[in-house]
């Protein structure tokens, strides 16, 4: 089940704990760009690949946005993620998978015959205003770092 929220869709606020026991709360990050990447589980290949990149591409990425990594993980889980591969920017724990289900990324998924609920691999870029400025469905997580900095690029040049 893709999500409905769009380009310039209201983004839903919420809190959510992070990989340092923190409380982030979207509404807090009005004023500034923000990005949300919502990638399936720790330390798996394809979500490594992903992080690895934005990792890699973070002297670039920090200077742009607030950029934060969800999945439904634990904070536990996060911090061994985040110890594991030098990961720079913030994990947000979505154990229950309420934010998930918010933007509309949480849904039925089937791999080789099995089916089960799952997170879909989705990006929103926030605007200041607090409005989706961009959404990447079906985000394939090698290229995507540069696929965030270049749309961040174009938006903020445009804004």
């Amino acid at each position: 089940m893709p999500t409905t929220l769009t380009a310039g869709s209201a983004a839903p606020d919420f809190e959510l704990e992070n990989d340092r026991g923190e409380r982030v709360e979207l509404s807090g990050l009005r004023g500034k760009w923000v990005v949300l990447y919502w990638y399936p589980k720790d330390d798996t290949p394809g979500c490594t690949t992903e992080a690895c990149e934005i990792r890699d591409s973070w002297g670039l990425i920090s200077g742009e946005a607030e950029l934060f990594g969800i999945s439904p993980d634990s904070v536990k889980s996060h911090q061994k993620f985040r110890d594991k591969f030098s990961l720079q920017f913030p994990l947000l724990a979505d154990p229950e998978h309420v934010v998930s289900e918010l933007y509309g990324v949480w849904g039925p998924k089937k791999f080789m015959g099995r089916e089960y609920m799952g997170v879909d691999r989705t990006t929103f870029v926030i605007a200041p205003d607090g409005t989706i400025a961009k959404v990447f469905a079906k985000v394939s997580p090698a290229g995507h770092a540069l696929e965030i900095l270049h749309t961040l690029t174009e938006l903020k040049g445009s804004a």
